[in-house]
């Protein structure tokens, strides 16, 4: 949670009790709940952003009355509790869209026009983790490495992460060969090298062949990846502790191998220009 947003609602609750103490053990009006840490989560029950038709903002001095409108709710979901899904990896994309939408249409600007600006921030950076949750779930590789950190695995170097702080730091990103394709990633890498250095037709053919092939195995490893997710929901449902840790490491190990193949392809697109 951003600290940001948690230092707005630390002083926002701090002011209106400090206001507000001297009556708020006789006040009785509908009131919004203004937690010490802001979530972003909309309502007072469920998951997700759900309307609230009376909010409550508790203090050592008693509730304090604020008019009724959608409350920022403490809570801290996942990307899947966000959607009220479970975590699974088959997901229902027109169900994941329509609830998107729904839950936006919520968070809209013009409904917190009125409110204090603190509910305003609060409301547009919960409208920030919805449009990141969504992201996420709706992408296949995205959706899989989210709940494989959820799982509490790191991947390799070569994940997206990596390659994306590699180039915003300006350094090498380090990438971890499967051993199945060191051979072919060491021919490939003499190839890349000869391009640069004395560019001619018969390498260029080289790799030109090389990337469709590595290419088709970015395709084949999407049908692996959605077989492996069928393996993990229904490990999942069963509760089956040991054919999810299965499922989890192949996925892993898959996620790897796909990251490494992305990057040789990239490599091979820009040597050919």
């Amino acid at each position: 949670m951003p600290g940001s947003c948690a230092g707005v609602g630390r002083r926002l609750s701090q002011s209106l009790n400090r206001s507000f103490a001297p009556f708020a053990p006789s006040l009785s009006a509908p009131v919004v709940h203004v937690p010490s840490t802001w979530s972003f989560a909309l309502g007072c029950s469920g998951t997700g952003f759900q309307p609230c038709n009376k909010g409550h903002l508790t203090s050592p001095h008693g509730e304090l009355p604020v008019s009724p409108v959608p409350c920022i709710k403490m809570s801290t979901p996942d990307y899947f509790s966000l959607f009220a899904l479970p975590r699974h990896l088959h997901v229902d994309l027109p169900a994941l869209e329509k609830s998107f939408y729904a839950q936006s249409r919520k968070l809209h600007p013009d409904r917190f026009a009125s409110r204090p600006q603190a509910e305003q921030d609060a409301a547009l950076a919960a409208a920030s983790d919805l449009n990141d949750a969504y992201r996420t779930l709706r992408d296949p590789v995205g959706r899989t490495e989210y709940l494989l950190g959820l799982e509490g695995v790191q991947m390799e170097e070569q994940s997206r992460a990596a390659t994306a702080a590699a180039k915003a730091s300006g350094t090498e990103k380090k990438q971890v060969a499967p051993p199945d394709l060191l051979e072919e990633a060491f021919e490939l890498n003499m190839a890349l090298e000869e391009m640069r250095m004395d560019p001619d037709p018969h390498t260029r053919t080289d790799l030109e062949a090389a990337r469709d092939k590595f290419t088709a195995m970015l395709a084949d490893s999407q049908q692996q990846l959605e077989e492996l997710w069928s393996a993990w929901d229904a490990a999942l449902d069963a509760d089956a502790i040991a054919a999810k840790e299965e499922a989890r490491d192949a996925m892993v190990a898959l996620l790897n191998r796909r990251s490494y193949i992305r990057n040789l392809v990239r490599d091979v697109n820009e040597a050919l220009g």
